[in-house]
């Protein structure tokens, strides 16, 4: 049982809607889910399924027919276990940034506050989509409110210039303060690029929007600067 930090219901659905009936079917059975979702597979009502029924025969889908990599070496679709640092709880209409560092890679994932658990938008309240780069670009032109008090005071947004969006990217998840949640991930790469800092360090930026992000048994690993 995965214990959800955040799970985009949109990318689900999105993603569950495009899989082949006859191949739901399939992938219900090698997957040896409950008889419950096994029944629904066949019988192919998709509107019956729960959300975490269509998150597993998603995930069996992308592993069977793309290239699901890990977060160092990212393809289309990347895995990943990580600390991370949430910034973005709080407000449910605005975007969440999940960050963190494992060796010589910089992870940041961008979505929609209200598929952060436990926060989500009101039902009267019109949600906007984050899931993409306009979302990053629009967070190192200007810090959302309430976003201050999480961050070092190194990051100051301005208009990013081009080809500077990885290095910019870095520097946001090197002010983050907030302390990390070791989580595994599934994610969309966005872009992924090469950075080199000031101490000469070479470093991968990778930068996604994930479908899931839940709590993991590992702790975050030392030495993030």
């Amino acid at each position: 049982m995965r214990y959800y930090i955040y799970l985009s219901t949109a990318k689900v659905d999105m993603l569950y809607e495009q899989i082949p009936p006859k191949l739901a079917r399939r992938l219900a059975v090698e997957a040896t889910v409950d008889l419950k979702v096994l029944s629904l597979a066949v019988q192919s009502p998709r509107g019956d399924t729960s959300t975490y029924d269509r998150l597993d025969l998603v995930e069996a889908y992308l592993e069977r027919e793309f290239d699901v990599s890990w977060m160092s070496e990212p393809s289309a679709w990347f895995r990943g276990d990580l600390g991370l640092r949430i910034a973005g709880y709080g407000d449910a209409d605005g975007p969440t940034m999940m960050t963190g560092r494992d060796g010589d890679t910089v992870v940041a994932l961008i979505g929609s506050a209200h598929h952060l658990i436990g926060y989500q938008a009101a039902p009267d309240m019109h949600r906007v989509g984050y899931s993409g780069l306009p979302s990053i670009f629009r967070l190192l032109q200007e810090m959302p409110p309430g976003w201050e008090h999480q961050f070092d005071g190194r990051w100051r947004a301005r208009m990013p210039s081009r080809g500077s969006v990885t290095d910019d990217v870095l520097r946001v998840a090197e002010s983050l303060t907030v302390p990390p949640v070791y989580c595994e991930f599934l994610a969309r790469r966005l872009l992924s690029g090469t950075v080199t800092r000031e101490d000469g360090k070479e470093l991968t930026v990778v930068v996604g929007t994930p479908v899931y992000v839940a709590m993991s048994d590992g702790e975050p690993e030392g030495g993030e600067a």
